[in-house]
């Protein structure tokens, strides 16, 4: 029995076809048009329906580029199911290379919006009822903030067994449970029945080719667990993740001006030095030391800090071969066939 279209936006995608859909946002101030846009892969086979998004924060691009090369990948020549792609969520702040909307909201802290509400309300609502409370499951895709960078990471607060399996199965070298946070996404769509996978890879306005390789084999991986795509072509699993059992940010105990000897992948010993700060004339100097064993799961690149700031985050993890498995996965991404064309950004 032939699978019924997939409707959105007042157009119809076929089973077996792909097409691209424009969903009204606003109109801005110079009266140009802004859009949600919607890559709807329609798979010819009854299968579940995943959403993969990215730019929730405008300033985070990395997840635009993984989803180029996901919709690229030939394994969705033979999808099951349905696959709803939003490369660039808020759009305002992509296009000004911003993090926030032009009401200066952070779209991720105004989830599940409302129809009448803010800039930021509005499109939060939009992208719930079209695209989330459609799905079954969702992959958020992430960077750090500006001034930081991250070790590709992912982070699920599941409601289920299943949920914990996907983000393992997601394979990033390190895997958080981590809070929901009233506003979010996750926590919206959570509210709603759906759990969601977020991977935070890299710093914003830039890409590195390794937090989009993991990106983008993670969400093939997750697909293949869904049962949506074959196991051909995939890269194949080797070093397990690494659970954390929490983490915590190191901050600045005085401003001035940073040296950072840590980075982001490296393990940790309870007391070792991290950064020095220091006063711009040199006179007083302040060790920043690791609170416990761990990894570093993120870092500062900004040199100049104020009292208070943030430097280090760093993830509670198993004792053992910590820094051997983050190679081994790094080696086994870099080895990959599927990555033997010319993909070096």
């Amino acid at each position: 029995m032939a699978r019924d279209p997939f409707e959105i936006g007042g157009q119809s995608v076929a089973p077996g076809t792909a097409r691209s859909v424009e969903l009204p946002v606003s109109v801005m101030s110079d009266h140009t048009p802004a859009s949600l846009t919607v890559h709807v892969v329609h798979g010819k086979r009854e299968g579940p329906t995943l959403f993969v998004s990215a730019a929730v924060h405008g300033d985070e691009i990395i997840g635009v580029e993984i989803v180029r090369r996901l919709l690229n990948a030939p394994q969705l020549s033979s999808l099951r199911g349905t696959l709803l792609i939003v490369p660039i969520v808020n759009t305002f702040g992509f296009l000004n290379h911003n993090r926030y909307l032009p009401d200066r909201r952070d779209l991720n802290r105004c989830f599940p919006g409302s129809e009448g509400g803010s800039l930021a309300s509005r499109l939060a609502h939009l992208f719930m009822t079209e695209i989330v409370k459609r799905s079954d499951l969702g992959i958020d895709l992430h960077s750090a903030a500006m001034h930081r960078t991250n070790l590709p990471q992912i982070r699920v607060s599941a409601s289920s067994r299943r949920t914990l399996d996907l983000a393992r199965d997601f394979g990033a070298p390190v895997m958080i449970r981590a809070k929901l946070r009233d506003g979010s996404l996750r926590a919206a769509a959570r509210e709603a029945g759906v759990d969601v996978l977020l991977y935070e890879a890299g710093e914003a306005l830039r890409f590195d080719e390794m937090s989009a390789r993991i990106g983008v084999t993670g969400c093939l991986r997750v697909m293949h667990s869904l049962g949506m795509i074959p196991q051909k072509g995939l890269p194949k699993r080797g070093a397990q993740p690494i659970v954390a059992a929490g983490s915590g940010w190191v901050r600045a105990p005085a401003g001035g001006l940073l040296r950072l000897f840590r980075e982001v992948g490296e393990t940790v010993t309870k007391g070792q030095t991290l950064a020095i700060v220091s006063d711009p004339l040199g006179r007083i100097e302040i060790e920043l030391t690791a609170p416990g064993p761990g990894v570093i799961l993120g870092r500062a690149t900004m040199p100049v800090a104020n009292e208070g700031d943030a430097v280090y985050h760093i993830a509670e993890v198993p004792t053992g071969d910590t820094e051997d498995r983050l190679t081994r996965l790094a080696a086994e991404l870099e080895a990959d066939p599927m990555f033997d064309e010319d993909e070096i950004l």
